[in-house]
This record gives C-alpha cells, sequence and structure tokens, in this order.
C-alpha cells in the first residue's frame, strides 16, 4: 500500500522545513506497471510517492525544484482546517516561495499582489491561481523534459527487463545468471 506523496510542516522541525512524506518501505521502488502510469500524466505522476520522489530528483538537477516544493505546500496547504495553522503556513509559503527575499522563490505573475494584509486573513484557495501556473510550467516544460530524460528512460528499460526475467523459465534464468 502506497502512502500520498505531501508535503509536511512538521511541529517537531523548524516550520521552514518541507519534506516529502516517507514512502512504504514495503513498496518496490519501481514495479511494471509504475513508469507507464507516471508517462500518461503528470496528474498520474504526482498521485505516486515514487513518481514525486524521481520527479523531485530529476527537477534538482535542473535547478527547479523549488516549483514541485511550492505546488506540494499549496496542496497540504488547501487541506489545512484550523485557521492559525492556516496563517503560519500561508506565511511560511509566502517567505519560502514568493516573497523578494525567498529563498527558494518560484517565478510567478501576481506574487507581488499578495501582502501582508491577504497573509492574515488567509483562505484554502489563496494561492490557487499561482499553483496553477506552476503546474502547467511543470506540466509543459519540466514534465515532458522529465520524461525524455536518461533517468525516466533508464526505469523503463529496467522495468521492461525485469518484466522480461519475471516471464522467463527456471533453466534460462539460470544459464542468463550463470553465463555472465
Amino acid at each position: 500500500m502506497f502512502t500520498r506523496a505531501v508535503t509536511r510542516i512538521s511541529r517537531k522541525r523548524p516550520p521552514s522545513e518541507i519534506h516529502i512524506t516517507e514512502i512504504s518501505k514495503d513498496a518496490p521502488e519501481h514495479n511494471q506497471e509504475r513508469t507507464k502510469i507516471w508517462s500518461s500524466s503528470l496528474e498520474s505522476l504526482l498521485e505516486d510517492p515514487h513518481g514525486v520522489t524521481a520527479f523531485k530528483d530529476f527537477l534538482k538537477g535542473e535547478f527547479s525544484e523549488e516549483n514541485l516544493l511550492f505546488w506540494l505546500a499549496c496542496e497540504e496547504f488547501k487541506r489545512t482546517v484550523d485557521q492559525d495553522q492556516m496563517e503560519k503556513r500561508a506565511q511560511h509559503i509566502y517567505n519560502t516561495f514568493l516573497s523578494s527575499k525567498a529563498s527558494a522563490q518560484v517565478n510567478v505573475e501576481g506574487q507581488s499582489r499578495i501582502g501582508e494584509q491577504i497573509l492574515k486573513e488567509p483562505h484554502p484557495l489563496m494561492f490557487e491561481k499561482l499553483q496553477e501556473q506552476i503546474f502547467n510550467l511543470m506540466k509543459y516544460d519540466s514534465y515532458s523534459r522529465f520524461l525524455k530524460s536518461e533517468k525516466f528512460q533508464n526505469m523503463q528499460s529496467s522495468e521492461e527487463n525485469l518484466s522480461a526475467r519475471q516471464g522467463e523459465s527456471a533453466p534460462k534464468r539460470a544459464s542468463r545468471i550463470y553465463n555472465t
């Protein structure tokens, strides 16, 4: 069973730390259909914690990991019910991703319109338009490069090899192992 990949702002850690939920240790990192599902849509990739991890690693190499982290932080923010928590998370998102002094600033139109007043009266959809911009940027830019990347191609071919080996007879598998 897989857990959903979402960001958490832990109460034990400083609020500036965002991380992806741990992935079930019982699940294999890649299974036969995983990359096929990821390649069907960005939405499908983001629903799989392994997909999020693979995409995040790819984005790190492209120096655009902040886009995914912002999107994930907004997803978590939308699920926040407690008003005090919402205010803290809104401030955190602003300070981390939107402020001119942000450590992981994302490039979106309209970020300058988010000011102190709106941060004091947060609502679950306050970052929706900005999040949509980042999603579209990832979907039409980063995601297509991810699918063409060597990393993704290697994951696909390793799954195909695994699938082919699972269909081998025991003697053929033994022959392949002992003849290498």
